[in-house]
């Protein structure tokens, strides 16, 4: 079992200068500077990007995601348009070789915009570009083609009908490149009108994609399954040959005491690590606080 945790490195972050995968503008600036500052901002990402994996590495830190942020504005240009592409796509060689090297599973999770069940067409095309983007810097970065190295995402939207909008999912998985198709999970939401694991075994079994289980949104979203049964069933989707990965978090509203906080909020800390129940599993600890928050439990 692995502990990973989600894009920042608040300590690195903190430092001078600091060491981040995020850095980003406006679209106004982007307008104003161009595919030139975008280059510029995506070479000092990925410049630190190896960095963050040579101290997580020191830590015994083998689990991480990504950030989507390396490429700023990316889906207003092709990555090989970028001045400093082949600087880029050396500096990513070099982080893929170094996580191979020492162990380092890598992942992503594209933001809640990308959608493959809207039934908005510009939606759906905005999706297959942004997650196409994704495809292509795990390439760069000479990634495994599997879920081992998973791009995750959720189905965000019902539409009214949740089948037929988990039919416009299957239909536009197939026209995701195949950079993307390898490494596609789908995760379990947190609002009970949405998508427990449950219903998520229908895409599943359409398109074979794996289901990463989630916790914290199984407590309010649970199909009808208890936590055992929701994790046996998300566990049997994925590859015999690939260690399944779970999100785990807790509510803020419960570690502050405070019924004002929405229950489905991220605390900043976990108080203790979740009943796998035997499966041997990676977990993403999904909090706030990044890096500090699992380093207790390493």
């Amino acid at each position: 079992m692995n502990l990973g945790y989600a894009c920042i490195n608040m300590g690195l972050s903190r430092d001078t200068p600091r060491i981040t995968t995020n850095r980003g503008m406006i679209k106004k600036t982007f307008l104003e500077k161009g595919i030139e500052y975008a280059g510029k901002l995506a070479l000092e990402n990925s410049t630190d990007l190896i960095k963050i994996l040579e101290w997580n590495v020191k830590n015994k830190i083998k689990f991480f995601r990504i950030s989507s942020d390396v490429f700023p504005w990316a889906s207003e240009y092709k990555i090989q348009d970028l001045p400093e592409y082949n600087t880029i796509k050396k500096k990513l060689g070099e982080c893929g070789n170094y996580a191979k090297q020492n162990g380092i599973r890598l992942t992503a999770h594209p933001g809640p915009f990308n959608v493959l069940v809207s039934p908005n067409e510009k939606v759906v095309n905005n999706t297959i570009i942004d997650l196409n983007i994704h495809g292509e810097f795990f390439d760069l970065m000479d990634l495994k083609r599997s879920t081992y190295n998973k791009i995750n995402i959720h189905c965000n939207g019902v539409y009214g009908d949740k089948i037929s909008a988990m039919d416009r999912f299957c239909r536009n998985f197939k026209n995701l490149s195949n950079s993307v198709k390898s490494r596609l999970t789908v995760e379990n939401d947190d609002k009970e009108t949405m998508y427990s694991v449950k219903d998520l075994m229908y895409i599943h079994n359409k398109t074979g994609i794996p289901i990463v289980f989630d916790y914290h949104h199984h407590k309010f979203c649970s199909g009808g399954l208890s936590e055992k049964d929701a994790l046996k069933l998300a566990y049997s989707t994925w590859p015999k040959n690939i260690k399944p990965i779970v999100h785990y978090s807790e509510s803020k509203a419960v570690h502050e005491k405070n019924n004002k906080i929405r229950p489905q909020a991220h605390s900043d800390y976990i108080k203790k690590l979740p009943d796998t129940y035997g499966y041997d599993v990676d977990i993403m600890v999904e909090s706030k606080a990044k890096e500090l928050a699992i380093l207790p439990f390493m």
